[in-house]
C-alpha cells in the first residue's frame, strides 16, 4: 500500500491542527486526528495548547503504523485487496479504530469476498457515513471502482 497516499488522504480527511482540540465527540485530540491518551505527554494539557509540527508528525506516523499492524492482525485478508481498497480499509480503521471498524460485519464480509457493490452499500448504511459525509462518499467510490 502506498503509505504516502494514505498520509495525503488522512490529512485531507482529518485536517491538521497543531494544537490540542476537541474532536466531534469532545475528546482531546491533536494534529492529524491523534486521540490523546493517558500515555501521551500531552495528556491533561488544556485545549488550545500549541503542538510542534515534529510532534504532530511523530504521532501521525505512529498512528498509521498501529492501523496497519491492527489490520494485519485482525483482518489479514486486507493485504489481498487492490491498493485503493487497502487505502479505504486503512482510512476507516484510522478514523474508527479497530474496535468500531470490526462492528461493520456486513461491510467487512463483502470486502473479504470481493462483493464491491454490497460493501459500498453496507459502508454507507451507517451513522459513520452520515458523520463523515464527503469522506464516506469518496471512500465508497474507491470500493466500487478499485481506484
Amino acid at each position: 500500500m502506498n503509505i504516502e497516499q494514505l498520509k495525503k488522504d488522512l490529512t485531507l480527511d482529518e485536517g491538521c491542527i497543531n494544537k490540542i482540540y476537541l474532536d466531534h465527540l469532545r475528546f482531546p485530540t491533536l494534529g492529524i486526528g491523534h486521540l490523546i491518551t493517558s500515555k501521551d505527554e500531552e495528556s491533561g494539557m488544556p485545549v488550545g495548547t500549541e503542538i510542534s509540527e515534529k510532534r504532530v508528525f511523530e504521532c501521525f506516523e505512529k498512528d498509521i503504523e498501529i492501523v496497519c499492524i491492527e489490520l494485519d492482525r485482525n483482518m489479514p485478508w486486507w493485504k489481498n485487496l487492490s491498493e485503493e481498497r487497502q487505502l479505504v480499509m486503512a482510512n476507516m480503521c484510522f478514523n474508527l479504530g479497530m474496535t468500531r471498524l470490526s462492528k461493520f460485519k456486513k461491510f467487512l464480509k463483502a470486502m473479504k469476498e470481493g462483493k464491491w457493490e454490497k460493501a459500498s452499500i453496507e459502508m454507507m448504511d451507517s451513522r459513520w457515513a452520515t458523520q463523515v459525509g464527503d469522506r464516506a462518499v469518496r471512500l465508497q467510490k474507491r470500493v466500487l471502482t478499485g481506484d
